[in-house]
């Protein structure tokens, strides 16, 4: 006969078995985020296949207003930048550099002028391009579900909060019958910016379906004139405080830069204000008048301006050319190596002449 402190145990543990079934229960019987159009979250690549980046590869500047960090890289490297990765072995790297110095000095006179690494740029930049154009066929055939060649905003629409967990059926069927959509805040300030955008993306006559030429706009601003200017636009009301639809330097390194909690955030904050001056009076303000307009600032953003890649170009040169001869010599690369590939090579003088 059972005695009464394991019969107590018994219905203890049976007590808390039903309690776990009935949290279980009410777990999966509740819609996520209390929306009965959520469902579980998309997975990030779907989403990006639709949604703009805001890093576009090749370009200056983020459509944030945020300088691009890995510029030179992208502009140096190309397609192999991925391949410059801090754990790969120093020696590969090494010689995967010595072939693109190679490469960029044509007439094989050992060191890299300014024209040189001009057309470089011009044609690593070209080729972050079709990248972006091949990228985008495959992500116009993900929005693009009866397969027409063209995307209205709605299809658009439900596909992109599809990617952010909602239901695609149920958006699908709301926005057939001009159903009231129950969308967070966040979700539909998004949504509004995306709408801006597909507008500045709808080539005359103005018709809301975007074709395979015009969602390329859409997601990379950079492959279209009006759709540069559109960005510039963006970025000038964002960081300009006054209104005035130009920016002086204090507005242009306002951007919040994070919370300084030590010396060393510090340091970080000083350095990124130090870049953002450097960039605003070498370069933007084309006519030294400490005022950047968005004729100025569209120059700037545009990736196929010869002139910019040249004036890159002699940046680059300039960071490494330690025997001022306004050349780059190979050992000069392989030395500076974190600032062309973002990967440091070490002994980089003694293994050179190992190679050689």
């Amino acid at each position: 006969m059972m005695s009464r402190q394991a019969f107590l145990c018994s219905l203890g543990s049976l007590y808390l078995s039903l309690l776990f079934v009935f949290l279980l229960m009410d777990v999966y019987a509740r819609p996520a985020n209390n929306s009965a159009l959520k469902e579980k979250p998309a997975d990030s690549k779907d989403e990006n296949e639709i949604l703009p980046p805001d890093h576009l590869n090749g370009i200056k500047m983020e459509m944030d207003g945020h300088l691009n960090k890995e510029f030179h890289q992208e502009v140096f490297l190309g397609k192999e930048m991925e391949e410059f990765e801090e754990d790969s072995e120093p020696r590969k790297n090494r010689k995967k550099l010595m072939v693109i110095f190679s490469k960029v000095d044509i007439n094989n006179d050992k060191k890299i002028s300014a024209k040189e690494m001009q057309r470089w740029i011009m044609e690593k930049t070209d080729e972050h391009f079709q990248e972006a154009v091949e990228e985008n066929k495959m992500h116009f055939r993900a929005v693009d579900p009866d397969g027409d060649g063209h995307v209205s905003w709605d299809e658009y629409k439900i596909k992109f909060l599809a990617s952010k967990g909602f239901n695609e059926k149920e958006i699908a069927e709301k926005i057939r019958n001009n159903e009231e959509l129950k969308i967070d805040e966040e979700t539909q300030e998004v949504l509004d910016n995306l709408k801006d955008r597909w507008y500045q993306a709808d080539n005359p006559p103005p018709d809301l379906l975007l074709n395979e030429e015009e969602f390329l706009s859409f997601l990379h601003p950079e492959h279209s004139r009006g759709m540069l200017k559109f960005m510039v636009k963006e970025i000038i009301r964002d960081l300009d405080q006054d209104g005035d639809k130009k920016l002086t330097l204090s507005e242009f390194i306002s951007l919040p830069v994070g919370t300084v909690e030590n010396q060393q955030a510090q340091d970080i904050d000083d350095d990124w204000v130090k870049d953002r001056r450097k960039e605003f009076e070498d370069v933007i303000d084309a006519n030294r008048d400490g005022i950047v307009t968005m004729e100025e600032l569209e120059e700037y953003m545009d990736p196929m301006n010869e002139y910019n890649a040249l004036n890159e170009a002699k940046q680059m040169i300039a960071v490494a050319d330690e025997n001022q001869n306004h050349h780059l010599e190979l050992e000069e690369i392989l030395k500076y190596s974190e600032y062309f590939t973002g990967s440091k090579l070490m002994d980089y003088a003694r293994n050179v002449h190992e190679e050689f």
